[in-house]
C-alpha cells in the first residue's frame, strides 16, 4: 500500500513539475514578444514572473538586464548580468554588456579582465572585440593624460 501511495505521489509531482516548466516556457516566450515590441513594462513583469517558476533561466535575467539598460538603471542591469553569468558563465552577450558598464565607469582593470574572459568564450560576437579594444585604449589614454 505504501508503494502505491509513493508511486501516485511521484506521478503527481512529475505532472506538477512538467506543468510548471510548460508555464515557464510560455511566460518566457510571451515576455520575449513583449520585449521585441518594446513593451518593456509588461515584458519585465513577465520575465520576473518566469523567474519565479524557473529561477535558473539565465535568459530571463539577461532580458531583464536589457530592460534595465533602456531604463538607465545601471545597478539593476549589472545585478541581472551578474546573475546571468552565475547561471551561464560563458554568456558572451552578458559579458559584453558588463564590459560596457565598466568602460562607462572608466574601470580599466575590471573591463580588461572581462575582455579576456569575453575573448575566451566569444562565438557569435567576436567582431565586438575590436570595438571593446578601442574603448579600452581610449580609457588608457585618458588615464595617462590625468596622471
Amino acid at each position: 500500500m505504501k508503494n502505491i501511495k509513493t508511486i501516485i505521489l511521484s506521478v503527481i509531482l512529475i505532472l506538477i513539475s512538467n506543468s510548471c516548466l510548460f508555464a515557464s516556457e510560455k511566460l518566457f516566450e510571451e515576455a520575449k514578444k513583449k520585449f521585441e515590441k518594446k513593451d518593456y513594462e509588461k515584458s519585465k513583469f513577465l520575465f520576473q514572473r518566469n523567474i519565479v517558476f524557473n529561477p535558473k533561466n539565465a535568459e530571463s535575467y539577461l532580458y531583464l538586464a536589457k530592460i534595465f539598460k533602456t531604463e538607465e538603471n545601471q545597478e539593476e542591469e549589472e545585478k541581472n548580468l551578474d546573475t546571468t553569468l552565475l547561471l551561464q558563465p560563458d554568456n558572451e552577450e552578458a559579458i559584453y554588456m558588463l564590459i560596457n558598464i565598466q568602460i562607462d565607469r572608466s574601470n580599466f582593470e575590471k573591463a580588461n579582465t572581462l575582455m579576456n574572459r569575453f575573448s575566451s568564450v566569444c562565438k557569435s560576437m567576436c567582431k565586438k572585440q575590436k570595438e571593446i579594444s578601442k574603448s579600452l585604449q581610449d580609457i588608457e589614454a585618458k588615464d595617462e593624460k590625468t596622471n
